[in-house]
């Protein structure tokens, strides 16, 4: 489960004619504090790669976007591809299962758009 800021418009292909995959980072931010001893401890941001698959991908299409906050909840998995120079990479991602959009539509946008 993880609640945050998609970092970019959301990149949409289709796999199959009605197979939609949608894929985008959102950063999550743990806050700063402040040690007894007065001691800053900086915020901390990290970036998730999400991938969103079929229906739940055309909803992502047509209504989320960069700097809109999400909460969503899925399964990790890594997967591994060899570059161009033949190494070896590896990315972890977040297989959206559920999402729930937290922005608030923007003035005059209504639930039919």
């Amino acid at each position: 489960m993880l609640i945050g800021n998609v970092g970019q418009d959301p990149d949409v292909r289709y796999v199959e004619p009605d197979v939609a995959v949608a894929t985008c980072t959102l950063a999550t931010t743990e806050r700063g504090y402040t040690l007894k001893k007065g001691t800053e401890v900086p915020p901390v941001t990290d970036w998730h790669n999400l991938v969103f698959w079929r229906g739940l991908a055309k909803v992502v299409e047509q209504y989320v976007r960069k700097g809109d906050k999400l909460y969503v909840d899925g399964k990790v998995r890594t997967r591994s591809y060899d570059d161009k120079q033949g190494n070896r990479k590896y990315i972890t991602e977040v297989l959206v299962e559920n999402m729930e959009l937290l922005s608030p539509k923007a003035e005059g946008e209504s639930d039919a758009q």
